[in-house]
């Protein structure tokens, strides 16, 4: 129970890689608020020390509506995951301003949100971690996927950048860049990948599979673990780091 007596807000933490972290942060003893748009979703996803919320990322007044709600409920947030995102794939010249803005509003606006309110109490502590889920295409550049490529390079500058400012106190700011996880959202864009490029479904899933260096989909659990890692005993020194998960090198 190394984390008892924390609180934890975990965006987009109804399913997937959320759900399996506030699952691991729960366990470890942390009250857990998850958040996300799906009611139902997030009811189903409670549990012991796993408290749903519903709330849009994209929504600046539900973001601060939502975090005030959890700390009067809960007490001050200690450990901000930024972790609600969309992933969409969509050549340049098929993307017009309105497919920009909605993967910036979700991957970069929604966790400048979510951070920015979670501090307001965390500064009040001298310990927090806050962890962004930024994605192997905040390291290098995601064919297809410009938009998404820019907004999670985007979302590491934000936390590099916290990371300087709070420097000696002791809050941590660190992303985790996962490369191709066993999610829906792979689900999905096995549909998208097989009709922009002509292949078959299975085709399709094993250009993810193969994407991934050592060539299988990583668990939710594999990305939770490291989460929970950055929120334990001994990592006050992993501070402004983008973590790959991602099977080897890029």
């Amino acid at each position: 129970m190394i984390l008892d007596g924390k609180h934890a807000l975990v965006t987009g933490g109804g399913t997937g890689i959320g759900l399996a972290i506030a699952q691991a942060l729960a366990k470890a003893g942390a009250q857990v608020t998850i958040t996300g748009r799906r009611k139902s979703i997030l009811e189903e996803a409670a549990g012991e020390r796993i408290f749903p919320f519903v709330m849009d990322v994209t929504d600046e007044a539900q973001v601060q509506t939502g975090v005030a709600e959890a700390v009067a409920a809960r007490g001050p947030i200690d450990i901000c995951v930024a972790n609600a995102g969309v992933a969409e794939g969509r050549a340049l010249h098929k993307s017009d301003t309105e497919f920009w803005r909605r993967i910036m509003t979700t991957n970069l606006d929604g966790a400048f949100w979510t951070i920015r309110e979670c501090m307001a109490s965390m500064r009040e502590s001298d310990w927090g971690r806050v962890i962004g889920m930024s994605s192997i295409a905040g390291i290098k550049g995601l064919k297809g996927a410009s938009a998404y490529t820019a907004s999670k390079h985007g979302l590491i500058g934000l936390i590099r950048g916290l990371s300087e400012d709070y420097l000696g106190t002791g809050l941590t700011f660190n992303a985790v860049c996962p490369a191709y996880v066993d999610t829906e959202i792979v689900t999905r864009n096995v549909k998208s990948i097989s009709a922009r490029a002509g292949v078959s479904e299975d085709a399709a899933r094993d250009m993810m599979v193969g994407a991934n260096k050592h060539g299988r989909l990583i668990a939710p659990e594999e990305v939770a673990e490291a989460v929970l890692w950055l929120c334990g005993p001994g990592s006050g020194s992993v501070n402004g780091q983008a973590i790959e998960i991602a099977g080897g090198q890029f």
